[in-house]
Formats: C-alpha cells, structure tokens, sequence
C-alpha cells in the first residue's frame, strides 16, 4: 500500500515528535508499504523517511522543482517526482496515495490535511485519513472540526470520515482499514 503522510518540515520541535515519526517510519517500512512524501530530508517528514528506509522500505518524495536547492530534498533514495507547482505537489500525493497520515505540522501540513478531507467530504476520494495525535497536537484541531459541527458549519457526520490516533501502531492500522463511512460519535475524539 502506498500511504502519503504530510507533516513538519522544521527540525526545531521536540524529540518526542521525531521520535513518533521514525516509528511510524519503521512500521510502514516493515510492512512492506511504500511512503509517499513532500521529499524534505528534514523534520518529521525527513525522519519518517528514515524510519522506512531503516528497514528496506520504499520511499516516493514528490516537491516542486523550486525546493530543489542546496541539501533540502532527498533526492538520492527511491522514487522522486518534480512538479512545478505546489498545487501540482498535492494533487501528485493525492493521485499516487491509497491513505493519508498526518503527522503535526504547521500551516503547509494542515493545508494539505484540509485539502484531502475537503476533497473526502465531496466525495472526490475514498482514502482513509488518519490523524496522528502525538502529545495531543490535534486536540484542538478536533475541537474546533466538532464546534463547526456544532454550529452547522459542517456536516454532522464528517468527523466519520476521519481517525484522531494516539499511536503510530493505531495510526497505521486505522490507514490499512477498509475504508467505511459509518458515524462516529463525537466522544470518540475526547478519548
């Protein structure tokens, strides 16, 4: 399975967020599964790579052509697609993905995360998208997704179209899960 993760590029967070992206890096790569990314050789999604390679696996980096300077890009390892847009960028990742897994990033990362569940909710895809909540990064994300639920801003049912995971095993295996568009209750998220 070809699983994208979007995530940090900065390499100034704390270890505990480096960390969970080299395990997932590890479980995808043992799995046999193939990580698609935004190509960056640093921060989570640098790491997460590592985690694949440290067990054979196969990496696809996807990056327009202007991040292509100095030492930014792992250009070296596996299968690496130039765009020259990053809209370009996304719809590559989207296009090649089976599932998406987000790690805690900044503005770029939860672009593209609103990206896919928009794109989700209209129905353009059917991928799981799974959140991986280290430290409870995306707590606060859930709690405004449900407040605009609350508020009829969004559909009552599109939290069922996401998985708020607190480990990259869980992580994985809600990627890996036949995808299913039943409601889940909102408490769900509180857990």
């Amino acid at each position: 399975m070809k699983i994208c993760i979007f995530g940090a590029s900065s390499d100034r967070l704390k270890q505990d967020y480096f960390d969970a992206a080299f395990r997932l890096g590890v479980l995808i790569g043992r799995g046999g599964h193939t990580l698609v990314y935004g190509g960056g050789r640093t921060g989570l999604m640098g790491v997460c790579a590592a985690g694949v390679l440290s067990e054979g696996g196969e990496l696809i980096g996807i990056a327009p052509r202007f991040f292509d300077e100095g030492d930014a890009l792992l250009t070296e390892k596996g299968e690496f697609v130039f765009t020259d847009t990053m809209a370009e960028r996304k719809s590559k990742m989207e296009e090649l993905s089976d599932a998406f897994i987000v790690l805690p990033g900044g503005v770029g990362t939860l672009e593209e995360f609103f990206e896919v569940f928009t794109l989700r909710l209209l129905g353009r895809h059917r991928k799981n998208i799974v959140l991986l909540n280290t430290c409870g990064y995306f707590e606060p994300l859930a709690a405004l997704l449900a407040d605009t639920i609350e508020k009829g801003f969004t559909a009552h049912d599109a939290l069922s179209l996401l998985s708020l995971c607190r480990t990259e095993e869980e992580a994985l295996s809600a990627a890996l899960c036949p995808v299913t568009d039943t409601l889940r209750e909102l408490a769900d998220w509180s857990k």
